[in-house]
């Protein structure tokens, strides 16, 4: 009975990376049933009992998704350009479903993003993803890596996760003015708290960016520091990178202990090996996830 779970999940999840890779592309019940090796006949049916949305509905969020980061961190494409990247053919109908779906106007949002509602409305998607379909982390998925230390550009973010993309935006825009592209600059998240913790104030995380020259003076709060060097436990995380803390919970409950290391006093912390999003696709950013060691 577990292997034939584990075989759906497998083709449930060959779904959900087709989806990823094809936001663009002809995303109906025929390809995808094919995609899962399900007769068409029940596959909705299946998809729907397995993630708790349909498959269209989940196709529809998924570019909606994409299209509230390009108009976030995109300013030189079009909201019209972006509504026919969604699947929409006239700007009006985009703009009416992205209203009701975010609770902002796609310029509205572009301006000033209320990234509170925006959790609300996409949180669907990254639940089902993470109640459903769990990578299965093992020991032998962990190297041990002496890494170099790094001097880094921070932004931190201190208060509800419900800003964060706040800070992600004023980041974004800082870096470009800096030069610092994320091609030539390495990308770090350094997690000074747990995703969700008891009091949401408490959320607190870094953004860096890998600089190789002084900082200068700066409105945007961005002030010099160093990703400390030395021995740390190495966690690859592909696909969908929007929750690392299955990974980083495989790594403090199951590893740490049965390795017989100690963590070095450092906050975990993650290094993004391509570009943010949205400028590749969610499906080719690749994490490593760093717990120091002593």
């Amino acid at each position: 009975m577990k292997a034939a779970l584990q075989n759906h999940h497998a083709r449930m999840q060959r779904v959900l990376d087709h989806i990823d890779r094809h936001l663009d592309g002809d995303l109906d019940l025929d390809a995808l049933s094919s995609v899962a090796a399900y007769s068409k006949y029940h596959f909705h049916r299946q998809f729907t009992a397995t993630f708790g949305l349909s498959v269209h509905r989940y196709v529809q969020l998924a570019r909606m998704k994409r299209a509230s980061y390009r108009l976030a961190y995109r300013d030189a494409q079009s909201v019209t350009d972006i509504a026919m990247d969604a699947g929409y053919d006239a700007p009006d109908a985009f703009a009416r479903a992205f209203r009701q779906r975010s609770g902002q106007s796609p310029s509205s949002f572009r301006e000033s993003p209320d990234w509170g509602a925006w959790l609300v409305a996409f949180g669907p998607l990254d639940d089902a993803r993470s109640k459903f379909m769990q990578i299965i982390f093992t020991h032998d998925d962990v190297m041990i890596r002496d890494v170099p230390p790094t001097p880094v550009a921070i932004m931190e973010h201190r208060g509800d996760r419900a800003t964060l993309g706040d800070t992600i935006q004023r980041f974004i825009a800082w870096r470009k003015a800096a030069g610092l592209s994320p091609e030539t600059s390495a990308t770090f998240n350094v997690f000074r708290s747990e995703r969700c913790p008891a009091i949401p104030a408490d959320y607190s995380m870094d953004l860096c960016a890998g600089i190789d020259q002084p900082i200068e003076a700066n409105d945007e709060q961005v002030k010099a520091g160093v990703i400390p060097g030395g021995r740390c436990a190495v966690l690859r995380y592909p696909g969908n990178t929007k929750n690392l803390e299955p990974a980083a919970q495989f790594l403090y409950r199951d590893w740490l202990p049965a390795s017989g290391e100690e963590a070095r006093d450092f906050p975990i912390y993650c290094q993004r090996r391509l570009s943010l999003i949205p400028e590749v696709p969610a499906h080719e950013v690749v994490v490593e996830l760093f717990l120091p060691l002593k």
